[in-house]
C-alpha cells in the first residue's frame, strides 16, 4: 500500500468530544497519517460551534450538522452525502450506535466503495435502549455482512457480533491501546485517592464508587473520590455524596480529552482507578490507567471481564454491594495488582493491525503500511 491510499474514517463523534471511540479515532488516525495514509475523518457536530474543517496532527477532520441535536440517535444528511461522494479507496466506519454508522455503510455500498467497520459497542443508562440493542444489531446484520471486514475491540465483542452476523464475515480482534505523555514532574500517587473516569452517565457506575466511600473511610480515614468526566448525571452524583455525608470527599472535574498531559497527571495521582460500568467493550480509560501503572478495579461485565481474567485488573461481581466494592478498592490500594507494560496492547499495535487489514481488503498488489512507533 502506498501513501496515495485514501481512507475516509467515519465516526459519529470525534475529539474534542469525550469518549473511547473519540480517543481511538484520534490515536489511530494520527499514526496512520504518519505512515503516509491520506486519512480524512468525517464526523458530526451537533453544537454547531466546532470548525467545519481542520487539519489535526496530519489528518483532516470534516464536520457536518446532525439532527436532532439533543438526542444520541441523531443522523447527519451532510455526512451521508460526503460518503456518497467520497473518492476514498476505503471507508472505515467507527462505532455502531446512532444512525450515522448504518447510513455511512449504505452510502459506501451505493458508492461501491469497500468498507470496514469497528463496532465499539457501548452501554446506555436507558434500560429500554439496552434491551433493544440485540434487535438493533440484528436489523443491521444485512448491512454488516456487506463489509469487507468487521472488527471487535475485545474477545467479548468479537463473540457477540459473530453471533449477530453468522459465520461470515469473520469478526477480527484489534484491541484498543493506551498511551499517555510523560508528566512534567515526578508525581507520587496519593495513597487514598480513588479515581473514577468516564462520561457521567448512570451506567458508568460512578455512583457505586461514591456509595463505597463511607465503608472505605472506616479503614482509610483519608480516602476521597475524584470523578473525571462530564455529563448529565453530575447533579445526581453530587446529591448522592451529600446524602451519604461524604460531599467533602467527592469531587468532579473535566479533563479536556485533547489535554493528554493533564490526563496523565490526573491518573498519576490516583491510588487506584475504578470503572464499575454496566457495559464496556474495551475501555480506553482503563488502558490509560494501566499504562500509567495504576491499579484498577472493574466490574465483571461485558469486555471488562476479560481484563480481570487476564490479571490486568481486579474484577468485582456486578451485584457487589458498597462494602465489597470498598474492600476491593482497599486491597488494590494496599497490595496493588498491576500488569507489566509488555503485557498491554499499544496504539502502535492497533494501527499496524488496521493497516494490515486495509491492505488485505483493498485490491491485490497493495502492500502493508509500515506504521512507525510514535
Amino acid at each position: 500500500m502506498t501513501g496515495a491510499t485514501r481512507v475516509a474514517m467515519v465516526t459519529a463523534r470525534s475529539q474534542p468530544e469525550i469518549g473511547g471511540i473519540e480517543a481511538h479515532v484520534a490515536e489511530v488516525a494520527r499514526r496512520l497519517a504518519e505512515a503516509g495514509v491520506d486519512v480524512e475523518v468525517l464526523t458530526t457536530d451537533r453544537s454547531g460551534t466546532l470548525p467545519r474543517a481542520e487539519r489535526v496532527e496530519g489528518y483532516v477532520v470534516r464536520r457536518f450538522r446532525a439532527y436532532p441535536r439533543t438526542r444520541d440517535w441523531y443522523l447527519s444528511p451532510g455526512l451521508f452525502l460526503a460518503v456518497l461522494r467520497t473518492r476514498a479507496d476505503l471507508v472505515h466506519v467507527q462505532g455502531i450506535h446512532t444512525l450515522v454508522p448504518p447510513l455511512a455503510m449504505l452510502a459506501a455500498v451505493l458508492r461501491r466503495t469497500p468498507f470496514v467497520l469497528t463496532f465499539h459497542s457501548g452501554g446506555s443508562s436507558s434500560t429500554f435502549r439496552s434491551r433493544a440493542r440485540g434487535t438493533q444489531f440484528r436489523l443491521l446484520a444485512p448491512l454488516l455482512r456487506r463489509a469487507r471486514a468487521l472488527v471487535g475491540v475485545s474477545d467479548f465483542e468479537v463473540a457477540r457480533f459473530q453471533e449477530v452476523v453468522g459465520p461470515e464475515p469473520r469478526v477480527r480482534l484489534v484491541r484498543n491501546g493506551g498511551a499517555l505523555p510523560p508528566v512534567h514532574e515526578i508525581v507520587e500517587p496519593e495513597p487514598d485517592l480513588v479515581v473514577s473516569a468516564g462520561r457521567l452517565e448512570r451506567y458508568k457506575g460512578h455512583h457505586r464508587v461514591i456509595e463505597a466511600l463511607p465503608h472505605l473511610l472506616e479503614t482509610r480515614p483519608g480516602a476521597r473520590v475524584e470523578i473525571l468526566g462530564s455529563g448529565p448525571y453530575e447533579a445526581e452524583l453530587l446529591a448522592l455524596a451529600a446524602r451519604l455525608g461524604v460531599a467533602d470527599r467527592v469531587s468532579v472535574r473535566l479533563v479536556p480529552p485533547v489535554d493528554r498531559v493533564a490526563m496523565a497527571d490526573a491518573l498519576a495521582h490516583a491510588g487506584v482507578v475504578a470503572l464499575l460500568s454496566d457495559y464496556e467493550a474495551h475501555p480506553v480509560a482503563v488502558m490509560e490507567a494501566l499504562v500509567a501503572g495504576r491499579p484498577v478495579v472493574v466490574s465483571r461485565t461485558s469486555g471488562l471481564t476479560e481484563l480481570a481474567d487476564r490479571g490486568w485488573a481486579v474484577g468485582l461481581d456486578p451485584a457487589a454491594g458498597p462494602a465489597a466494592v470498598a474492600a476491593a478498592l482497599d486491597a488494590q490500594l494496599t497490595a496493588p495488582v498491576v500488569p507489566g507494560p509488555a503485557e498491554l496492547p499499544t496504539w502502535e499495535g492497533c494501527a499496524t493491525a488496521l493497516a494490515d487489514l486495509y491492505s488485505e481488503v483493498l485490491p491485490a498488489g497493495a502492500g502493508p503500511i509500515p506504521v512507525r512507533a510514535a
